[in-house]
Formats: structure tokens, sequence, C-alpha cells
């Protein structure tokens, strides 16, 4: 028997030939474009057959009758028994006129061809969606029905089934088959399409929740997804034992589950939050459909919109499809399929199988380059404060990565000697002595970046200056707030503003600034160096606002306590939880790979959230620990005096050891 197939070399076409060429002496013909002749080889090699089994022909979807030669048209007609057209854009974000010439004006070509080589039967694979948005249910006798087909994928759906209804001269049978995903057994699948793009959003579920945590879904109308291999099992099966002209077959879940039910079912294939509460999208259909169209057409909103959607990683239509309002019934093909074996699976018996795939092969963070190599390499990248402590190691990190790393520092002596560590390790730094507490030196120091270097591609706001005293104890001590204000507010500032049009040119750039947990926490004794990082946060807060259509990103750490020489005048932090250098740098590797808004640890998380909804509860807790722990011998201008810690204090750093997560 010898067989014909357009989009032979797609998702479901490949699987249908090789179901095809199982019967005995099948020949398939396919279409195939001239210029991919070296993937026939490979197809070949699929689906286990030699040339003679296999045999391309040479044309294009989208010319008259194919494109396909003269030679080749006498010397296949009256040989094909089963013609199956395929070939069709299944992309609910393809352009509108891609979709016309593939799906529309390619079918015209395609029928054109089959009456020209008389093909025995003309198989045209249709879809559900050539039903549009019928409210209710939909038949498999019905086609004239079909409403609400705005969306271009409904309405080439709908028109290239209606070409071959009226202008197919050989005997056809339309088939209109459901969601179409991965084979049950395998979960195999070609590509991010229909429930796949909620994948995405189940995972970051499941990374920030536990799994037995109760989460809220979206609750809508009913979805119909079916496996790849049933639909080329009913294909084959129906083809071949149902010749009668003019039928059309629905491949179709018969149960079909709603929005929430499949997203639940997801969830739990994913090992993610159950979905206990569902939010109905069905709310939102009393605003009328002319109301919904004019918001739209506002550029704010649409902006808006099409930002969430990205960041869930959902295409802009796919709330239109959340309250689908069509079930299909399936009469015909349940009882085309009768005594056969062929049935659709459960979801829930093979959803695990889905999932396993996708996060094996198509995670689309799975071919991004997520190191700090594929990040920074080549790229320059400036480090404040860099001649000791966080700022050492992250530029180390830097300049192993492959980054031109930019130093600066007030100590010449400091940073000389971090150059030499770094020459020592086969690398260099490229270091500039800089007071950044001095405006004017944060001024020429900007400009001789720019000309040196043409501006910076990532700009590490990490020199500061800590001060751990009580207010009380500061009264004839003002100028500790200016000067930590001056060098980690304006300082910083200066520095930053300088840099940003050369971003803004580029439009790219990225700024990590270094606060503190005790903008979170409200840590006591830290009035002026928590009061300096908080209006910096304040301040990025506002410029990631600003910047953010500019291609300019900005990352808060608010990070925990660090050991380094900042730390070492206060002698009770060598008993206390603190992070090494290295793992301080850790953090903003991952700031600068992945550019969150901010980094934060589960304490400082936790403290945020006291202050927010039980301030008083968070005075009392802070208050507590002020009383506790005294100020350093260094605060109280007492050199060499050791702390006194009372003993409520020396179990308190017990049990906190080790915590700083």
């Amino acid at each position: 028997m010898h067989y014909f197939v357009t989009g032979a070399t797609g998702f479901i076409g490949k699987r249908l030939v090789r179901k095809l060429l199982e019967r005995k002496g099948a020949v398939v013909h396919f279409l195939i474009r001239r210029e991919s002749e070296s993937k026939v080889a490979a197809l070949r090699e699929y689906w286990g057959v030699g040339p003679t089994r296999a045999v391309p022909v040479f044309g294009d979807l989208t010319a008259r009758r194919l494109g396909v030669s003269a030679e080749d048209v006498k010397a296949l007609k009256g040989q094909i028994d089963h013609f199956y057209h395929l070939a069709a854009v299944y992309d609910l974000e393809a352009d509108a006129e891609s979709q016309i010439t593939v799906n529309v004006d390619g079918t015209r070509n395609t029928v054109e061809f089959a009456k020209a080589i008389g093909a025995g039967h003309f198989h045209h694979v249709s879809s559900i969606a050539a039903a549009g948005l019928y409210e209710g249910v939909f038949r498999e006798d019905m086609f004239d029905e079909a409403e609400n087909l705005d969306h271009p994928y409904f309405m080439t759906k709908h028109e290239s089934e209606k070409i071959v209804r009226q202008e197919c001269r050989v005997p056809w049978t339309v088939y209109r088959p459901a969601m179409v995903v991965g084979d049950s057994t395998t979960g195999e699948m070609d590509k991010i399409d229909g429930p796949y793009y909620f994948f995405k959003l189940i995972q970051r579920l499941r990374q920030i929740l536990p799994p037995w945590m109760p989460s809220i879904g979206l609750e809508g109308g009913r979805i119909n997804i079916v496996p790849v291999d049933f639909v080329v099992k009913a294909l084959d099966h129906i083809s071949h034992h149902h010749r009668a002209s003019g039928r059309c077959f629905h491949l179709v879940d018969p149960m079909g589950y709603r929005v929430g039910d499949v997203l639940d079912i997801l969830s739990k294939a994913a090992h993610a939050p159950k979905m206990n509460l569902f939010v109905n999208a069905a709310l939102l259909g009393f605003i009328p459909k002319s109301v919904k169209k004019g918001l739209m057409a506002l550029a704010p909103v649409r902006r808006v919109y099409r930002a969430v959607m990205q960041d869930l990683g959902l295409p802009e239509d796919m709330l239109t499809f959340v309250n689908y309002p069509t079930r299909f019934d399936c009469r015909e093909t349940t009882a085309a399929l009768k005594g056969s074996g062929i049935a659709c699976p459960d979801l829930k018996d093979y959803a695990w199988r889905l999932w396993d795939y996708w996060e094996r092969h198509l995670d689309p963070d799975l071919h991004i380059d997520r190191s700090l190599r594929g990040t920074v390499a080549g790229k320059v990248v400036l480090v404040t404060g860099g001649s000791s402590g966080i700022g050492l190691a992250a530029a180390h990190k830097f300049a192993e990565a492959g980054a031109t790393t930019i130093i600066c520092g007030r100590d010449a002596d400091k940073l000389d000697e971090a150059c030499a560590e770094a020459k020592a390790k086969g690398y260099s730094f490229v270091a500039y002595p800089v007071d950044l507490a001095d405006m004017a030196d944060c001024d020429r120091f900007v400009q001789q970046l720019v000309a040196d270097h043409g501006g910076v591609d990532f700009l590490v706001n990490n020199a500061g200056r800590s001060i751990r005293r009580a207010i009380e104890s500061s009264y004839d001590r003002f100028h500790d707030f200016e000067r930590t204000m001056q060098l980690n507010y304006f300082g910083c500032l200066r520095v930053t503003m300088g840099l940003l049009p050369g971003m803004v040119a580029k439009r790219k750039g990225h700024v990590v600034n270094i606060s503190s947990i005790g903008v979170l926490t409200n840590a006591p004794r830290f009035s002026a160096y928590v009061a300096s990082k908080a209006a910096l946060d304040a301040w990025t807060r506002c410029a990631s606002s600003e910047f953010a259509d500019q291609g300019v990103s900005f990352t808060t750490i608010n990070m925990p306590l660090v050991r380094t020489p900042m730390i070492a005048p206060t002698q009770i932090y060598k008993n206390v939880p603190t992070l090494s250098p290295d793992e301080a740098a850790d953090m903003i590797a991952q700031a600068c790979i992945y550019k969150p808004v901010r980094i934060a640890t589960r304490l400082g998380v936790t403290g945020q959230v006291l202050h927010a909804f039980v301030p008083r509860v968070a005075q009392i807790i802070m208050n507590t620990s002020f009383r506790m722990f005294p100020d350093s011998a260094a605060a109280k201008g007492e050199k060499g005096a050791k702390p006194q810690l009372s003993p409520e204090a020396v179990a308190m750093q017990q049990m906190m050891r080790g915590i700083h997560f």
C-alpha cells in the first residue's frame, strides 16, 4: 500500500509515518523542502526503513500543487491509496499571516495536488480549534455552527477544513485532535505548547513552597488533552477501517478535565504544592468584551499585561483559553475504535511522564548558560571596595570567570597586594586608587573608567562603612552618621549615576548593591549603617522602575553578617553566626547570573514579616537582643577591654551558631 504524507517531519507526522510503515509492504512518499534534503537520512533511521520504502518528494506547501515537479506528479498518479495532510502551523504565538499562508493556502494547494495525482482517500488532520470558542457541546457532524473564530489559529483551522469540505474532489475524512501532548509511555515531546506553558509556573511554586503547603490555582473551563500515541493509533486504525467519505472524527478525551484539575494533576506530578483553593477565571466574564478590548488598547495596560505574562512564561493569548467553553462529543470515534483496544488514557496516569520528560529535555533553563563564566566572560565588571573582604572574594570569582575585573579602594598597598594575589592565580585585576567618600574623586574615577574601558557592564557597589554603636552613645558623635551616609549612600550613588548613561546607551547593564540584613530586621546599634543602606535600597527601588525598559537592571542583596575586617573590632562577633567572604561572593555571583530584584536570607525575610505584621512583637524581640548584647569596647572607646556577656547572651550565641540562612 502506498501513502503520501505532508508534515512528515512534524511531531505527529513523524510518528504516523512510523506507524504506517509497520504495515507489510507499505511505502510512504513524504513532502519535504529541497533545502531540507539533509534530514532524509535521519528520518529513515528513525522510521527504520531504507530508500525504497520512505521516498522524499521535494516541493513546497505554499506553492501551487505543492510545487512538485511534473515528473513526480506523473510517477505518483494513481499510485497513492491514502493521502494524509498534517502540515500546519500549530503555534498560538505565530502571526496571522504565516498561519493563513500555511494552514489555509497550504491546504488548498494540498487538495489540488491530491486531485492531480488521483489519491484514493484524503485524510485531513484538522483540530478541535475549528470549532472556535463554541458555547456548549460540539458534535462530530457540526461545522458551520462554529463561533468566536477571532483568534488566527481558530480561524485558519476552520477555513482549512472548509476547503477540504467544499473543494476536495476525492473521498475525504476529517480528524480533529484535541490538545496534543507527549507520548503517554515515554513522555516524549518536541516543543512547549498547550499545558506545557504552565510547567514553568508550577516549577517555580515547587521551588518556593514546600509540597505539603496548599496553594491557589486557577479554575476555568474544560480543556481536552490527548497524548500523541493515542492520536497516531486512532488515525491509523480509523483511516484503514472506515473509508466512507465526508465523515469527521473527534480524537479527544471523552471526559476531559477542567483547567484547575489539570493544574492540580500536573502539580502532583511535579511534587509541587497541591492546589486546594481555586479562583474561577469566569468571574471576569462580567466585563464586556468591548471594555476588555478597549483596556488592552491602552499602551500602559498592554505593557503591564505582557510583562506579567512574560514573567510567568505564558503566551499573551493564554488566558483566552482558560475559560474554554467547548466540550466535544466523540461518539463516532468511540464506535470506530470499538474492539481495537485503542482508547485515550487518563491524564492522571501519564502526567508524571510528561513532567519528567519536560524537566529533563524541554525546560528552557536547561538551554541557558547559568554559569558565571557564561554571564561575565569578556564583560567589564567593577567591584568597589575590592581590595579586601567580600569585594576581593567576588573579584577573584569574576576574574577567574574571564571578566575584565576592576577593583578600587583607598589603600594603594592593599590594591597592589590584591593584584599580586590574582597574578599568582593566573589572572589579573585592574586596580584604581579612589576615595569614594570624596565626590570629586568619584567623578574623576568615573571619567577615567569611561576613558579606559568605555564604562562597565556590571557594577558591584560593595564599598561600605559599618558602625555598631547605640544611639545614646552617639549623642556627641553626629559625624558617625555623616561619614557613614557619605560613603554608603552618596559615594555609591555618585559612581552609579556616573556609569548609568553608558549602560543606557548600550541598553544593557546590571547594578548589584550590597545592602544589609539589618535593613529588614531594623537591627539595634546599627542606626547609622542601617539608615544609609535603607536609603540606598529605596533609591534602588525607584531606579529599577525608571530603567526597567532601558535594559538596565538592579539587584539588592540584604547581606547577613560576614567575617570581614570591617567587623573585626567587635569581639562578640567571633561567636555569632557569620558567612565567609567566599559565601558572600557566591551571592553576588548569583545576583549577576539571575538578576533578581532582591536576594535576602530567610532570617532577614522573617524579620521583615514580623515588623510588617506584628511590629510591637518585633520591637520587643529586638529590644531584648539590644539589652542582651552590649556595645563593643571599640564603640565605647575602651581599648583592650574584653566584652562582658551575660549568661543569657552566651546561651543565645550557642543556640544561634550556624544560623545564617
